[in-house]
């Protein structure tokens, strides 16, 4: 199943070495050791301090970890090349995260979820990745594009999804599974949607907190400053 959702994420976002990547709610670090083996340079953050000290565990000094919260990440504006969100928990408030996630995205965004129109999925109990003190949101493709279009009206929305079997058709399953293809399948599994960030003015901001108009380069805002524009 990590195998099948990690060549659905690799499928849609096309991570490249040495892009800077956000996994928020980064668990033990299970996504952060991937996108790490891709080159990127990888920061995780998580409520839970247990699981950043799991992380550390995994990742040694190969990752930055730091605690934070799905609407209030502490990062400045446009910090990183891509942001993920895969199994947030049942908690999250999505659309203050996904507004958080473009806050401090500077590229693209992946969302990986449970498919709440899924039959008889392997996910029919607790998932290892999400947070061990809730459940994970379930949603559905036409939900999370209709939150995604609340933020971005105009951006290009790339999805897709995994198909798992039911939990007692494991392990005797595992063959004919493999041979399933990820797929635009509204009712797989495991869902993911993946989307740019773009911008086409930005706000320059000083010490004095005074404002000036500036046009970022290649469609990208500069470092260190706050964006206006299409980016929320």
């Amino acid at each position: 199943m990590d195998r099948r959702e990690k060549e659905l994420i690799q499928r849609l976002l096309k991570p490249m070495d040495g892009e800077r990547l956000l996994d928020v709610d980064c668990g033990e670090g299970n996504y952060l050791r991937f996108f790490r083996g891709r080159g990127c340079s990888v920061t995780g953050t998580d409520p839970s301090q247990h699981m950043l000290d799991m992380a550390r565990e995994t990742l040694g000094q190969r990752a930055d970890l730091c605690p934070g919260d799905y609407e209030d990440l502490p990062f400045s504006d446009n910090e990183f090349d891509i942001v993920t969100l895969i199994f947030p928990d049942s908690a999250c408030n999505l659309q203050n995260a996904i507004n958080e996630a473009i806050r401090v995205c500077r590229g693209r965004i992946f969302l990986g979820t449970i498919n709440r129109y899924s039959p008889g999925s392997a996910y029919g109990t607790k998932n290892a990745a999400s947070d061990p003190y809730g459940y994970p949101l379930r949603s559905s493709i036409p939900e999370m594009i209709r939150l995604i279009r609340s933020s971005l009206s105009d951006t290009t929305i790339k999805w897709g999804s995994v198909i798992f079997f039911p939990p007692g058709w494991y392990p005797a399953g595992s063959f004919f599974e493999e041979r399933i293809p990820v797929m635009r399948n509204p009712f797989g599994s495991f869902i993911g949607l993946a989307f740019p960030v773009t911008y086409t003015h930005i706000t320059v901001q000083d010490p004095l907190g005074e404002a000036s108009e500036a046009k970022a380069a290649g469609g990208y805002p500069e470092p260190g400053a706050a964006r206006r524009g299409t980016g929320k």
